[in-house]
């Protein structure tokens, strides 16, 4: 291991010598010192490795099964039920999902899943809602648990924390919040976070309002790939506060839904092995059919924590390819914005808002 090491950081300093570039100048340019690294993998075993959730006491698998993939029309049923089953089988124990996914498609086939052979004891389930009313999260709540099969949720998170106002809304009185801290004392979750993929500071917003508020979130989710490491960096930005607070890192859109590998500037092991040295407790990928779980499997077993150099030497083939936010279009774009497409799943302002403005302007 040492000697692999040894090599890789030679190799590194030689190319950048050849340019004229001594590795301080270049580790000192990258910004890579502001994104957090393990030193440590994960636990091994069998197949996968495992790492903690945060201060949640629960230790899951450091890839998770996204949920979009295994409910996307193009993909039959038995088979995502198939892939679903192997992967439990194979360690992974965390699959994602949200009740908006594919018209709740997502979540009824995972619920298939889980109902058959045990396969319930084996996975953490995570899914996510739109409702920003009390009223709208809780129905949406219960419309999850009956299409999971499921008595209780692993972990519930609001999804797509995209605008400055959604803390507030969340939090406000009549919001979100009250119905999934109502839900969680009434045994159907166990612990609760929030997602979303515009902008860093959003995510820093929302946990400065959970914190106005009392409440601590137990994981918060964001891109990590390797293309933020060069624009709006979530892991710069983000990650720093959350291992700070003790909150688990969910990372997602490590090939950005296959957009960041048609720059042609990385491969799939360098987005995932990015993403992996990212001190997270779980990496959500996609997964459509039985190479792409493979894939991840191999990313796992060739997994090796990598020091600045080697980071630098990594991040430096997607920098010119990044810096515009080109390949990450769910920062700069509103394409994969489901809420902004559909305003009624968050339903409509709450009672106090409407009584301050019972018109709307305009």
């Amino acid at each position: 291991m040492k000697r692999r090491t040894f090599l890789s950081n030679a190799m590194a300093a030689a190319l950048l010598a050849k340019n004229g570039i001594s590795m301080a100048d270049e580790i000192q340019g990258s910004g890579v010192e502001r994104i957090p690294r393990v030193s440590n993998a994960g636990t091994m075993r069998g197949e996968m490795l495992y790492r903690d959730l945060g201060a949640t006491g629960v230790q899951v698998s450091v890839i998770g099964m996204g949920g979009s993939h295994l409910g996307q029309a193009k993909v039959e049923e038995d088979l995502a039920i198939r892939l679903i089953h192997e992967g439990l089988d194979r360690g992974i124990n965390f699959l994602d999902n949200s009740w908006d996914y594919n018209e709740g498609r997502s979540e009824a086939r995972v619920g298939k899943a889980l109902s058959q052979g045990g396969y319930r004891e084996k996975a953490f389930v995570m899914t996510k809602l739109d409702g920003r009313t009390k009223e709208v999260a809780a129905n949406q709540i219960d419309t999850s648990l009956k299409r999971l099969k499921v008595d209780h949720i692993d972990l519930l998170q609001h999804h797509e924390i995209l605008r400055y106002e959604d803390p507030d809304r969340i939090f406000n009185e009549g919001g979100a919040m009250e119905a999934v801290v109502a839900a969680k004392q009434a045994g159907k979750l166990r612990f609760i976070g929030f997602t979303g993929h515009k902008d860093p500071h959003i995510h820093l917003h929302m946990l400065d309002v959970a914190k106005d508020h009392g409440f601590h979130f137990d994981t918060v989710q964001m891109p990590i790939n390797i293309m933020d490491a060069h624009f709006r960096s979530f892991s710069q930005l983000v990650v720093p506060r959350a291992l700070e607070e003790k909150i688990g890192v969910l990372g997602m859109k490590s090939f950005g839904s296959g957009i960041i590998l048609k720059s042609g500037a990385v491969e799939p092991m360098d987005c995932l092995h990015y993403s992996l040295n990212i001190p997270l407790s779980v990496l959500i990928t996609g997964i459509d059919k039985k190479e792409v779980l493979d894939q991840a499997f191999a990313a796992v077993k060739s997994f090796v924590p990598m020091n600045e150099a080697q980071l630098v030497r990594l991040i430096s083939k997607s920098k010119e390819a990044a810096m515009s936010g080109r390949y990450e279009l769910f920062k700069t774009t509103s394409h994969f914005d489901t809420t902004a497409r559909h305003p009624d799943w968050l339903g409509s302002d709450s009672p106090d808002v409407q009584k301050l403005a019972p018109e709307l302007p305009g």
